[in-house]
């Protein structure tokens, strides 16, 4: 089983990023779950969503306490929220920074691979300058990361998920994450 935890802040689409990514997984014939875990927060607060991935049907019904790979969708959470926590040895902690993997400080035997995501939502009108919603675009990093998710795939379940004003810019902004994204490999 692969299991997959998105840490985010209430409004920056963590648990539609999880939703999105588990469609695909589920379209590629792969039994699936995908839920977030929020209470009464404000819009801001620290909120993390997660994915479990098998071939076999999933019994497990709680949050993910181990996981194989992090998405952090907003870099201050690092200080605010240890997600590292549990993280796998050689797992991926992605993170959305404009800053190099070396320069967070994160230490720990997994790839810390850091991209730009907020420049690209910009770049594409999601979200404001001062507040962009780089959850889409993210999937796309992911996408490329992670090497197990169909980019083609991803494209349409993120067509099917928007109403169409906003679906294919935010289609248009996870395949170009893809494309300029590092790979864990």
């Amino acid at each position: 089983m692969i299991e997959i935890r998105f840490h985010g802040r209430g409004g920056q689409g963590a648990a539609i990023a999880s939703s999105i990514i588990a469609d695909a997984i589920f379209r590629m014939g792969k039994e699936v779950q995908s839920f977030p875990m929020f209470g009464v927060e404000r819009r801001g607060a620290p909120v993390a969503s997660f994915i479990r991935i098998d071939d076999k049907r999933i019994y497990v019904r709680c949050e993910v306490y181990e996981p194989d790979h992090v998405v952090v969708l907003d870099p201050t959470l690092i200080q605010a929220v240890d997600v590292t926590s549990g993280l796998k040895p050689g797992g991926i902690l992605l993170v959305n920074s404009d800053l190099k993997a070396e320069q967070l400080g994160i230490k720990g035997n997994y790839k810390v691979l850091t991209f730009d995501g907020n420049s690209v939502a910009v770049e594409f009108g999601l979200g404001s300058k001062a507040q962009p919603i780089a959850n889409t675009v993210m999937i796309g990093a992911f996408a490329k990361a992670f090497g197990q998710l169909d980019m083609n795939l991803l494209y349409d379940c993120i067509m099917e998920s928007f109403p169409p004003y906003l679906a294919k810019k935010n289609a248009d902004a996870a395949k170009k994450a893809f494309e300029l994204a590092p790979s864990a490999n």
